[in-house]
Protein backbone atom coordinates (compact mmCIF):
# COMPACT_ATOMS: atom_id res chain seq x y z
CA UNK A 1 0.00 0.00 0.00
CA UNK A 2 1.47 3.52 -1.16
CA UNK A 3 0.12 5.54 2.47
CA UNK A 4 0.91 8.91 1.08
CA UNK A 5 -1.93 8.88 -1.79
CA UNK A 6 -4.34 7.02 0.59
CA UNK A 7 -6.76 9.86 0.48
CA UNK A 8 -6.47 10.33 -3.59
CA UNK A 9 -9.84 8.12 -4.14
CA UNK A 10 -11.87 10.53 -2.04
CA UNK A 11 -10.39 13.21 -3.14
CA UNK A 12 -11.20 12.13 -7.03
CA UNK A 13 -14.95 11.57 -5.44
CA UNK A 14 -15.22 14.54 -3.95
CA UNK A 15 -14.09 16.71 -6.58
CA UNK A 16 -16.52 14.74 -9.53
CA UNK A 17 -19.34 15.48 -7.09
CA UNK A 18 -18.42 18.76 -6.81
CA UNK A 19 -18.06 19.31 -10.15
CA UNK A 20 -21.42 17.56 -10.82
CA UNK A 21 -22.60 19.96 -8.25
CA UNK A 22 -21.57 23.31 -10.20
CA UNK A 23 -21.95 22.23 -13.83
CA UNK A 24 -26.43 21.46 -12.67
CA UNK A 25 -28.80 19.48 -13.80
CA UNK A 26 -27.36 17.29 -17.18
CA UNK A 27 -30.29 16.51 -19.74
CA UNK A 28 -31.46 13.46 -21.57
CA UNK A 29 -30.15 14.39 -25.34
CA UNK A 30 -33.90 15.57 -27.04
CA UNK A 31 -33.39 12.38 -29.36
CA UNK A 32 -32.11 10.12 -27.58
CA UNK A 33 -34.31 7.16 -28.61
CA UNK A 34 -33.75 7.44 -32.21
CA UNK A 35 -31.40 4.99 -32.72
CA UNK A 36 -29.37 4.30 -35.82
CA UNK A 37 -31.07 0.90 -35.95
CA UNK A 38 -33.97 0.08 -37.76
CA UNK A 39 -33.53 -3.43 -38.91
CA UNK A 40 -36.23 -5.62 -38.76
CA UNK A 41 -35.73 -9.65 -38.69
CA UNK A 42 -37.62 -12.52 -37.21
CA UNK A 43 -40.52 -9.96 -36.63
CA UNK A 44 -37.68 -8.58 -33.76
CA UNK A 45 -37.43 -4.99 -34.49
CA UNK A 46 -34.46 -2.79 -33.83
CA UNK A 47 -32.94 -6.25 -34.16
CA UNK A 48 -28.89 -5.62 -34.06
CA UNK A 49 -29.28 -3.24 -30.91
CA UNK A 50 -31.64 -6.03 -29.35
CA UNK A 51 -30.15 -9.19 -29.99
CA UNK A 52 -26.42 -7.98 -29.37
CA UNK A 53 -27.59 -7.70 -25.89
CA UNK A 54 -27.04 -11.58 -25.34
CA UNK A 55 -23.51 -11.21 -24.71
CA UNK A 56 -24.19 -9.82 -21.54
CA UNK A 57 -26.28 -12.70 -20.90
CA UNK A 58 -23.71 -15.53 -21.52
CA UNK A 59 -20.70 -13.73 -19.56
CA UNK A 60 -22.74 -13.34 -17.28
CA UNK A 61 -24.42 -16.83 -16.88
CA UNK A 62 -20.38 -17.95 -17.98
CA UNK A 63 -19.06 -15.91 -14.46
CA UNK A 64 -21.96 -17.31 -12.24
CA UNK A 65 -21.40 -20.73 -13.68
CA UNK A 66 -17.70 -20.69 -12.82
CA UNK A 67 -17.29 -18.40 -9.51
CA UNK A 68 -20.55 -18.97 -7.61
CA UNK A 69 -19.40 -22.35 -6.69
CA UNK A 70 -16.37 -20.73 -5.37
CA UNK A 71 -17.36 -18.13 -2.72
CA UNK A 72 -15.06 -19.01 -0.28
CA UNK A 73 -12.20 -19.49 -2.36
CA UNK A 74 -8.82 -16.85 -1.07
CA UNK A 75 -8.86 -15.02 -4.33
CA UNK A 76 -12.44 -13.92 -4.28
CA UNK A 77 -13.83 -14.17 -0.56
CA UNK A 78 -13.52 -10.49 -0.04
CA UNK A 79 -15.00 -8.99 -2.80
CA UNK A 80 -17.75 -12.10 -3.80
CA UNK A 81 -20.47 -9.80 -2.73
CA UNK A 82 -19.73 -7.10 -5.37
CA UNK A 83 -18.98 -9.38 -8.17
CA UNK A 84 -21.69 -11.31 -7.36
CA UNK A 85 -23.92 -8.24 -8.02
CA UNK A 86 -22.11 -7.15 -11.05
CA UNK A 87 -22.72 -10.42 -12.58
CA UNK A 88 -26.54 -10.46 -11.51
CA UNK A 89 -27.10 -7.03 -12.84
CA UNK A 90 -24.86 -7.79 -16.01
CA UNK A 91 -27.52 -10.72 -16.51
CA UNK A 92 -30.54 -8.19 -15.76
CA UNK A 93 -28.74 -5.66 -18.42
CA UNK A 94 -29.50 -8.02 -20.95
CA UNK A 95 -32.70 -8.78 -20.02
CA UNK A 96 -33.53 -4.89 -19.69
CA UNK A 97 -32.04 -3.64 -22.64
CA UNK A 98 -33.02 -6.01 -24.97
CA UNK A 99 -36.93 -4.68 -23.63
CA UNK A 100 -36.43 -1.29 -23.91
CA UNK A 101 -34.72 -1.65 -27.43
CA UNK A 102 -37.71 -3.04 -28.87
CA UNK A 103 -39.88 -0.13 -28.49
CA UNK A 104 -37.51 2.69 -26.81
CA UNK A 105 -39.30 5.58 -24.76
CA UNK A 106 -38.28 6.83 -21.23
CA UNK A 107 -40.78 4.49 -19.24
CA UNK A 108 -38.42 1.25 -20.81
CA UNK A 109 -35.79 2.80 -20.49
CA UNK A 110 -35.50 3.01 -16.34
CA UNK A 111 -35.01 -0.34 -16.83
CA UNK A 112 -32.21 -0.76 -19.12
CA UNK A 113 -30.29 2.06 -16.93
CA UNK A 114 -31.40 0.42 -13.96
CA UNK A 115 -29.22 -2.82 -14.32
CA UNK A 116 -26.39 -0.84 -15.43
CA UNK A 117 -25.96 1.00 -12.60
CA UNK A 118 -26.28 -2.09 -10.25
CA UNK A 119 -23.41 -3.70 -12.16
CA UNK A 120 -21.01 -0.32 -11.93
CA UNK A 121 -22.01 -0.08 -8.07
CA UNK A 122 -21.39 -3.87 -8.02
CA UNK A 123 -17.77 -3.62 -9.72
CA UNK A 124 -16.89 -0.70 -7.20
CA UNK A 125 -17.82 -2.79 -4.06
CA UNK A 126 -16.02 -6.10 -5.48
CA UNK A 127 -12.51 -4.23 -6.09
CA UNK A 128 -13.62 -2.46 -3.00
CA UNK A 129 -12.98 -5.82 -1.14
CA UNK A 130 -10.03 -6.66 -2.95
CA UNK A 131 -7.88 -3.94 -2.55
CA UNK A 132 -8.23 -3.71 1.38
CA UNK A 133 -9.05 -7.83 2.08
CA UNK A 134 -12.23 -6.81 3.66
CA UNK A 135 -15.75 -8.54 2.48
CA UNK A 136 -17.67 -6.37 -0.08
CA UNK A 137 -20.90 -6.79 1.63
CA UNK A 138 -21.80 -3.61 3.30
CA UNK A 139 -20.21 -1.57 0.33
CA UNK A 140 -22.27 -3.71 -1.95
CA UNK A 141 -25.41 -2.69 -0.11
CA UNK A 142 -24.42 0.90 -0.02
CA UNK A 143 -23.87 1.38 -3.44
CA UNK A 144 -26.74 -0.80 -4.93
CA UNK A 145 -29.17 1.85 -3.08
CA UNK A 146 -27.11 4.86 -4.51
CA UNK A 147 -27.85 2.95 -8.30
CA UNK A 148 -31.60 2.64 -7.25
CA UNK A 149 -31.84 6.40 -6.06
CA UNK A 150 -29.55 7.37 -9.08
CA UNK A 151 -31.99 6.30 -11.94
CA UNK A 152 -34.98 7.34 -9.86
CA UNK A 153 -33.67 10.68 -9.41
CA UNK A 154 -33.02 10.77 -13.14
CA UNK A 155 -36.79 9.13 -13.73
CA UNK A 156 -38.87 11.37 -11.64
CA UNK A 157 -36.62 14.53 -12.67
CA UNK A 158 -37.79 14.11 -16.54
CA UNK A 159 -41.18 13.15 -15.42
CA UNK A 160 -41.24 16.86 -13.84
CA UNK A 161 -39.58 18.39 -17.43
CA UNK A 162 -36.68 19.04 -15.54
CA UNK A 163 -34.47 15.35 -16.01
CA UNK A 164 -30.94 14.77 -14.34
CA UNK A 165 -28.73 12.81 -15.27
CA UNK A 166 -25.76 13.38 -12.46
CA UNK A 167 -26.07 10.90 -10.10
CA UNK A 168 -26.03 8.16 -13.01
CA UNK A 169 -23.43 9.54 -14.99
CA UNK A 170 -21.45 9.96 -11.73
CA UNK A 171 -21.68 6.47 -10.76
CA UNK A 172 -20.93 5.16 -14.41
CA UNK A 173 -18.04 7.64 -14.69
CA UNK A 174 -16.57 7.04 -11.14
CA UNK A 175 -15.09 3.09 -11.43
CA UNK A 176 -13.21 3.99 -14.80
CA UNK A 177 -10.91 6.47 -12.19
CA UNK A 178 -11.01 4.68 -8.69
CA UNK A 179 -10.73 0.88 -9.78
CA UNK A 180 -7.39 1.41 -11.12
CA UNK A 181 -6.44 3.62 -8.56
CA UNK A 182 -7.08 1.61 -5.92
CA UNK A 183 -5.07 -1.25 -7.30
CA UNK A 184 -2.38 0.98 -7.53
CA UNK A 185 -2.30 2.21 -4.35
CA UNK A 186 -2.68 -1.05 -2.86
CA UNK A 187 -0.27 -3.21 -4.99
CA UNK A 188 -2.60 -5.23 -6.62
CA UNK A 189 -0.33 -7.62 -8.77
CA UNK A 190 0.28 -5.69 -12.32
CA UNK A 191 -1.76 -8.81 -14.63
CA UNK A 192 -4.89 -7.74 -12.10
CA UNK A 193 -4.34 -4.49 -13.15
CA UNK A 194 -3.77 -5.12 -16.69
CA UNK A 195 -6.96 -7.00 -17.46
CA UNK A 196 -9.24 -4.82 -15.06
CA UNK A 197 -7.17 -1.18 -17.25
CA UNK A 198 -8.01 -3.44 -20.41
CA UNK A 199 -11.76 -4.02 -19.66
CA UNK A 200 -12.35 -0.33 -18.38
CA UNK A 201 -10.26 1.11 -21.76
CA UNK A 202 -12.74 -1.03 -23.47
CA UNK A 203 -15.89 -0.27 -21.41
CA UNK A 204 -14.42 3.50 -22.29
CA UNK A 205 -14.76 3.15 -25.92
CA UNK A 206 -18.42 1.53 -25.54
CA UNK A 207 -19.60 4.80 -24.58
CA UNK A 208 -17.81 6.49 -27.11
CA UNK A 209 -19.23 4.54 -29.64
CA UNK A 210 -22.95 5.05 -28.04
CA UNK A 211 -22.26 8.73 -28.83
CA UNK A 212 -21.25 7.76 -32.32
CA UNK A 213 -24.65 5.73 -33.33
CA UNK A 214 -25.97 7.58 -36.38
CA UNK A 215 -22.09 8.26 -37.88
CA UNK A 216 -20.83 4.61 -37.06
CA UNK A 217 -23.77 3.28 -38.59
CA UNK A 218 -23.04 5.56 -41.53
CA UNK A 219 -19.59 4.72 -41.57
CA UNK A 220 -19.78 0.85 -41.50
CA UNK A 221 -23.12 0.57 -43.28
CA UNK A 222 -24.12 -2.86 -41.33
CA UNK A 223 -23.28 -1.72 -37.53
CA UNK A 224 -24.44 0.98 -35.70
CA UNK A 225 -22.58 2.75 -33.03
CA UNK A 226 -25.00 1.89 -30.37
CA UNK A 227 -24.99 -2.44 -31.32
CA UNK A 228 -21.09 -2.13 -31.26
CA UNK A 229 -21.57 -0.53 -28.10
CA UNK A 230 -22.88 -3.77 -26.56
CA UNK A 231 -20.72 -5.60 -28.09
CA UNK A 232 -17.48 -4.03 -26.59
CA UNK A 233 -19.03 -3.28 -23.00
CA UNK A 234 -19.94 -7.43 -23.07
CA UNK A 235 -16.17 -7.65 -23.94
CA UNK A 236 -15.22 -5.76 -21.29
CA UNK A 237 -17.05 -7.50 -18.78
CA UNK A 238 -15.95 -10.67 -20.54
CA UNK A 239 -12.07 -9.29 -19.23
CA UNK A 240 -13.31 -8.86 -15.82
CA UNK A 241 -14.57 -12.46 -15.57
CA UNK A 242 -12.30 -14.08 -16.85
CA UNK A 243 -9.38 -12.25 -14.65
CA UNK A 244 -11.51 -13.70 -12.15
CA UNK A 245 -11.64 -16.98 -13.08
CA UNK A 246 -7.76 -17.00 -13.58
CA UNK A 247 -7.81 -15.72 -9.94
CA UNK A 248 -9.57 -19.32 -8.67
CA UNK A 249 -7.15 -21.24 -11.01
CA UNK A 250 -4.26 -19.74 -10.10
CA UNK A 251 -4.14 -20.13 -5.68
CA UNK A 252 -5.36 -23.64 -4.29
CA UNK A 253 -8.60 -23.46 -2.88
CA UNK A 254 -7.34 -23.72 1.28
CA UNK A 255 -4.16 -22.00 0.75
CA UNK A 256 -4.42 -19.13 3.42
CA UNK A 257 -1.59 -16.42 2.63
CA UNK A 258 -1.12 -13.16 4.63
CA UNK A 259 -3.27 -10.38 2.75
CA UNK A 260 -0.14 -8.69 1.56
CA UNK A 261 1.69 -12.05 0.22
CA UNK A 262 -1.88 -13.24 -1.34
CA UNK A 263 -2.55 -10.06 -3.30
CA UNK A 264 0.72 -10.42 -4.55
CA UNK A 265 0.72 -14.35 -5.26
CA UNK A 266 -2.09 -14.37 -7.49
CA UNK A 267 -0.38 -14.15 -10.14
CA UNK A 268 3.44 -15.43 -9.75
CA UNK A 269 4.39 -18.30 -10.87
CA UNK A 270 6.97 -19.12 -8.64
CA UNK A 271 4.72 -18.78 -5.91
CA UNK A 272 2.26 -20.71 -6.76
CA UNK A 273 4.39 -23.60 -7.28
CA UNK A 274 5.90 -23.08 -3.47
CA UNK A 275 2.30 -23.03 -2.27
CA UNK A 276 1.32 -26.18 -3.74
Amino acid sequence: MKPWCQHLPMIVTLTLSGAAIVHGPIAQLPDYHNFADQSLLFGIPHFADVISNLGFVLVALWGLARLAPCTRHESIANGWAGYRLFLIALLLTGVGSSYYHLAPDNARLVWDRLPIALACGGLLAGVWGDTRNRSSTVPSVLLAIAAVLSVGWWHVTERAGAGDLRPYLLLQGLPLLLIPLWQWIHDRPRAERLAFTYALAIYALAKLAELGDHPIARATGMLSGHTLKHLLASAAAAFIVAALIRRIRQVPLGVKLPPTAASHSTFSPSERITSQ
